[in-house]
């Protein structure tokens, strides 16, 4: 008998998120909280020096401009949910508050795969072709791959959302998750996701495989023309314009491949714990790695650096 014919529809989800482990709901709940205030501080500083410093206004730095903005966008779409489930005994969330979250989260992220892919694009051009660099990445040619790196991410993310709340949801409504991440509320779906699942791997092919391949591909063009540098400071000099979004891309498509590649335990037990695992996991993905990225530009790049202390400088001295 078809479920929908003996429940009612779903108006709302609970998201279990960390409830058996009360302990960890308090103590992630202040670390969390941390990590976003440096968040918004530290991709916030950023952004402002890209747009102040007339040194920075390069394709580079625009990219890197828009990847801080993205990442802010990505964690308030996802910490003041997570939060708020931690730190109040309601964890419901309305039916159109979920879709919106969902939304948010999968256009974020699918635009910081394409977007990543775009400043691989960057980085070889500025290494592999240095003086066709200043005509190939002219800004005629860099603000039209950013906006479509947004306009991408929004696409798929509207029409996976669409799909995934259009099912019809009865019975259980408990998302084992923070917040609205589309597997899972698609396992609670009461009937037939193949399409959703379809649709989901052309999207994994296209907004990981992809951009992936193409990071791969500008990489060992990018190695292969730095060793070709006769000097080892040219080496050392070539390679540091490009570590840090190596660096960058390392976390973020290797966390990816740790959360859905490990296998699944089938021991209930082991399940268990493989379950918060996953769910830490996520939020390493969610919250860290966005607090890592302006870090690991800001550590490996001597003009970020030189630009934030400039703007703190005159910000004192104008006081």
């Amino acid at each position: 008998m078809d479920r929908s014919n003996w429940t009612s529809p779903v108006v709302g989800f609970i998201l279990l998120g960390l409830s058996a482990h009360p302990k960890l709901e308090k103590l992630f709940s202040v670390l969390i909280l941390l990590m976003y205030l440096v968040i918004l501080l530290s991709n916030g500083l950023l952004i402002v020096v890209t747009l102040l410093d007339s040194r920075l206004h390069t394709p580079m730095y625009f990219f890197l401009g828009n990847l801080s903005f993205l990442d802010i966008c990505y964690t308030t779409s996802s910490v003041p949910l997570i939060l708020d489930s931690f730190l109040t005994p309601k964890k419901t969330i309305p039916f159109s508050a979920c879709a919106m979250q969902m939304f948010l989260s999968f256009a974020m992220g699918a635009t910081e795969c394409v977007l990543l892919g775009m400043m691989a694009f960057d980085r070889y051009v500025a290494i592999c072709n240095p003086l066709r660099y200043p005509m190939v990445m002219n800004k005629a040619a860099y603000v039209p791959m950013a906006l479509t790196s947004w306009a991408a991410g929004s696409m798929t993310a509207m029409v996976q959302t669409s799909l995934a709340m259009r099912l019809p949801f009865c019975g259980d409504n408990v998302i084992n998750h923070f917040t609205c991440e589309i597997l899972a509320v698609l396992k609670l779906a009461c009937a037939d996701i193949s399409i959703n699942v379809i649709s989901m791997a052309v999207a994994n092919v296209i907004f990981l495989g992809v951009p992936v391949l193409f990071i791969f591909v500008s990489y060992v063009f990018i190695i292969a023309t730095i060793l070709k540098i006769p000097s080892a400071e040219g080496r050392k000099k070539a390679f540091s314009t490009c570590s840090a979004h190596f660096t960058v891309v390392v976390i973020f498509y290797g966390t990816i491949l740790f959360m859905y590649g490990k296998p699944k335990s089938k021991d209930p037990l082991g399940a268990d714990k493989q379950d918060v695992s996953d769910k830490l996991t996520s939020l390493f993905y969610g919250v860290v790695t966005p607090m890592l990225n302006p870090i690991i530009y800001s550590l490996r790049n001597k003009d970020v650096k030189a630009a934030v202390k400039n703007l703190v400088f005159h910000k004192h001295f104008a006081q």
